[in-house]
């Protein structure tokens, strides 16, 4: 016997029982989505390195230490995505949507790091991405945190917080860069070696530090709330405004920022104490400067992205009720023209009956086999076809889930009484 090929670490496989959940969590925010206006865009899962470079910054994390790069055939540097708004920019602006447009759109699916795997963290994860493209008001900025509110609503999920910021304009924020240069210059013996890399070429990175012995230091920085413009001042107002008058809690942290220089004002996190040291669920913020940054025009816009495993983590502790992915009906069938009638029946169900789930037992067997199939199956009906009800034209029908007599229905009315045992509505 052959050695058998282990997963990669950090890649899961996400199973049968589980993808039901998953289906529900889409099916949701699909809805939800479409409620507000947004469109889908589908976008690849492998990208020229250069688009995450510069969207992301060379002096991140993710770009030095945690992407998945390669060269292809013709030695072009490839990599797979390890975020969705970099290449939603720049499907925007390869296929002409931002001229003179607004968009709203999102996608989901899967984005790779090489990170060290744990709770709520691993290498290939999924995503839900959505962005507001052309949009510059705080409206905008309300709306997108008040439609992720509506998701957790749906989902029952109460353990969550709402943390809110502004990082100003490019200008006043570069004051704000020169302040932190020199707060930290006068600790470099606290510093540690990202630390000192990062001071002169994005000192605000330094302020995402995961080093617990610079949480003190980190603390004692100036604050970047303390160096906003008058114009970003009354745009975070507006928007602490819009979401007071929507009913919505939230804590304004003047620590969370994001070190890239086309961020401007509004930046935002959901965040919740049940997932470990995995805090972050959704997080967010305005992105003025990436377009033109990415060779477009200049464009205002904001966005958000959403964990689907966190998400479905916390939607299991708040008590998710997992749909069942069981057969409505199973067709027992005991012989060759049992077999052929058996497909016949089962297809006009499909027809009439989108919504319900028909399954024909293959493989053959004896019909004691087959009955414990349909009962393992968790189907609700059994509809069982021998040469003597082929003959007849009937089916046996049996209830699988309470204690009743075998009955004995016409084919011409197996649908409407099917419809009654299963309790489906008559589609």
């Amino acid at each position: 016997m052959s050695e058998q090929i282990q997963p990669i670490r950090g890649m899961n496989d996400i199973l049968p029982v589980d993808t039901v959940l998953w289906q529900q969590l889409e099916s949701l925010m699909r809805r939800i989505l479409a409620s507000y206006g947004y469109q889908e865009i589908r976008i690849p899962v492998v990208e020229r390195t250069e688009l995450f470079k510069r969207s992301i910054g060379e002096v991140t994390d993710i770009v030095e230490k945690e992407m998945y790069t390669f060269s292809d055939r013709n030695d072009v540097s490839l990599t797979l995505r390890p975020e969705a708004t970099a290449g939603i920019v720049r499907a925007g602006i390869s296929n002409g949507l931002l001229h003179n447009q607004r968009q709203k759109l999102w996608c989901a699916g899967p984005m790779f790091r090489y990170e060290k795997p744990q709770k709520g963290r691993y290498r290939q994860f999924h995503q839900l991405d959505v962005e507001a493209l052309g949009y510059e008001g705080p409206d905008i900025d309300a709306e997108l945190i008040i439609m992720s509110r509506r998701i957790w609503q749906e989902l029952g999920i109460k353990d969550i917080e709402l943390q809110i910021n502004s990082l100003g304009t490019p200008e006043s924020r570069a004051g704000y860069r020169d302040k932190l240069v020199t707060y930290f210059s006068e600790h470099m013996d606290l510093l540690d070696a990202d630390s000192k890399n990062r001071l002169h070429r994005n000192p605000m990175r330094i302020l995402d530090t995961k080093n617990p012995a610079m949480k003190a230091l980190v603390d004692g920085a100036p604050l970047i709330t303390d160096s906003l413009d008058a114009e970003s001042s009354v745009h975070f107002q507006q928007l602490r405004n819009l979401l007071d008058d929507a009913g919505i809690a939230y804590q304004v942290n003047p620590g969370l920022v994001r070190g890239l220089d086309y961020y401007s004002r509004t930046v935002f996190e959901w965040v919740t104490d049940s997932l470990g040291a995995q805090g972050a669920v959704c997080s967010g913020g305005r992105y003025d400067g990436l377009v033109e940054h990415l060779g477009g025009r200049h464009t205002p816009a904001v966005g958000w992205a959403l964990g689907m495993e966190r998400l479905l983590e916390l939607y299991r502790l708040s008590g998710a009720v997992v749909p069942e992915g069981h057969p409505d009906v199973y067709v027992i069938a005991v012989g060759d023209e049992p077999l052929r009638a058996a497909f016949r029946i089962a297809e006009t169900l499909r027809d009439e009956y989108h919504n319900m789930k028909v399954e024909i037992n293959c493989g053959g067997g004896s019909f004691k086999s087959q009955i414990k199939r349909a009962d393992r199956s968790g189907a609700t009906v059994a509809l069982i076809l021998g040469e003597d009800e082929v003959a007849d034209k009937t089916v046996g029908l049996k209830l699988l889930r309470e204690q009743s007599d075998q009955q004995s229905v016409a084919w011409d009315a197996i649908g409407d009484v099917v419809i009654d045992a299963v309790g489906m509505s008559n589609k």
